[in-house]
C-alpha cells in the first residue's frame, strides 16, 4: 500500500469506465503505525557488487580507456545474469553512440549463461559463448555481435538440440546473432534491425518484428510472422501452413537476396562450424532455392515507393510517408 492519500480519485471513481465498481478496498488508507512505512526506508541489493561484469570492465580497461583490442577468455554459470551489459554502459558511456569498432572487446565463455545473456549490448563487443544460454539472449542488442554454439566435443547434432531459449533478440536494434542450434519460442520478437540467424526456432517467430534480417536454417513453430510489419525472414524449407499470413506475403528471391544470403550463410559457418550451414554452401544452387522470403506487406510497400521516388527524382521521405499512410 502507498501514499493513496495523496492521489485525487475523484475523476477516476466518477469516470463511466468505473461504473459498478467498488474501488474502496484499492483506496483504503490504513491508519496506525502497525501497518509498517509508507516510504522506503530500506534499500534494494541487486548484488551488482558480485556481477560477473565488473570482472570484464576490469580486464578490458585497456578498451575502454584507450580503445585497445582485448580478448578474454572466461567461465560462466546460469546465476551470471545480463552478462555485458554492465560492460556495454561503460563502451557507451565513454566511446557514445558508435561505441568501438567491431570486435574490439572480444570475450569467449565456456558454461551455460543465464538470462538476457548480451542485453543491450552496442558495437564494439563480441561475446563468444561455448555452450548454452537462458532466455533473453541479445535482449534490446544495440550493435553488438553475439555467437552460440555447443562444445566441439559435445555427443549430440546441434542442429537438433536447444542451445539457447525464449524471446532471443527481443527488441533488438542492431548487431548480428549466430547460434548454431535450436531455440525456444517468441524469437526476435520486435527486432528492429538485427541479423539474426538460427537453426530452427519455436512458436510466434518473427512477431511483431520491425526491421532486421533473420535467417531461419531449420523447422519454425507456429503463427511464424505474427504481426511482422518490417524485415526480413529467410526460412529454409518453410512449411507454409505454420505461417501467419495476415501482414506477410511469400516473396521470390532477387539477386540482391541471394547474395546476402550466401553472404550470412558463409558467415554462420565460419563463425559457429555449423553442420548444417557447411551442407548448404557445399551445394548452393540446390539450397538457395530452399528458402523462403517472408515479406511484410506494408513493409513491402515502403520499399517499392522508396525506390520509384529515387528513380523519378522526388522527395523519398516524402514518398514513403505516404505509402507508410496507405
Amino acid at each position: 500500500m502507498g501514499r493513496v492519500d495523496l492521489l485525487d480519485t475523484a475523476l477516476a471513481v466518477s469516470h463511466w469506465k468505473a461504473e459498478g465498481l467498488d474501488l474502496t478496498p484499492v483506496l483504503h488508507a490504513p491508519e496506525g503505525s502497525h501497518h509498517g512505512p509508507l516510504h522506503q526506508v530500506t534499500l534494494q541489493d541487486h548484488g551488482l557488487d558480485r556481477a560477473l561484469d565488473n570482472t570484464l570492465i576490469q580486464l578490458a580497461e585497456g578498451a575502454l580507456e584507450e580503445g585497445l583490442p582485448v580478448h578474454l577468455d572466461l567461465p560462466i554459470r546460469n546465476v551470471n545474469r545480463t552478462v555485458g551489459t554492465m560492460l556495454g554502459y561503460e563502451v557507451t558511456k565513454r566511446w557514445g553512440g558508435e561505441g568501438l569498432p567491431a570486435d574490439t572487446i572480444d570475450v569467449a565463455f565456456t558454461g551455460s549463461a543465464g538470462q538476457s545473456f548480451g542485453a543491450f549490448v552496442p558495437r564494439g563487443i563480441t561475446l563468444r559463448l561455448v555452450g548454452d544460454a537462458n532466455d533473453y539472449l541479445g535482449k534490446g542488442l544495440s550493435g553488438g555481435r553475439l555467437i552460440v554454439t555447443p562444445a566441439a566435443d559435445s555427443p549430440f547434432e546441434a542442429e537438433t538440440q536447444v542451445v539457447a531459449g525464449n524471446v532471443i533478440g527481443y527488441g533488438a536494434t542492431a548487431g548480428e546473432i549466430f547460434l548454431r542450434g535450436v531455440v525456444g519460442e517468441r524469437f526476435c520478437v520486435r527486432n528492429s534491425g538485427a541479423v539474426a540467424v538460427v537453426e530452427g526456432v519455436g512458436d510466434h517467430g518473427c512477431e511483431y518484428m520491425t526491421g532486421g534480417r533473420v535467417v531461419i536454417l531449420g523447422a519454425t513453430g507456429r503463427n511464424f510472422a505474427a504481426g511482422m510489419s518490417g524485415g526480413i525472414a529467410y526460412v529454409l524449407d518453410l512449411m507454409p501452413a505454420r505461417l501467419n499470413t495476415e501482414m506477410v506475403d511469400i516473396d521470390p528471391l532477387d539477386e540482391s537476396d541471394v547474395e546476402f544470403l550466401h553472404e550470412v550463410v558463409s558467415r554462420h559457418h565460419a563463425e559457429t562450424g555449423s553442420a548444417v550451414a557447411a551442407r548448404l554452401l557445399g551445394d548452393w544452387d540446390a539450397a538457395v532455392d530452399r528458402f523462403t522470403k517472408v515479406m511484410p506487406q506494408d513493409y513491402k510497400r515502403v520499399l517499392a515507393a522508396a525506390s520509384a521516388a529515387e528513380r523519378e527524382g522526388r522527395d523519398v521521405n516524402e514518398a514513403v510517408m505516404a505509402a507508410a499512410h496507405g
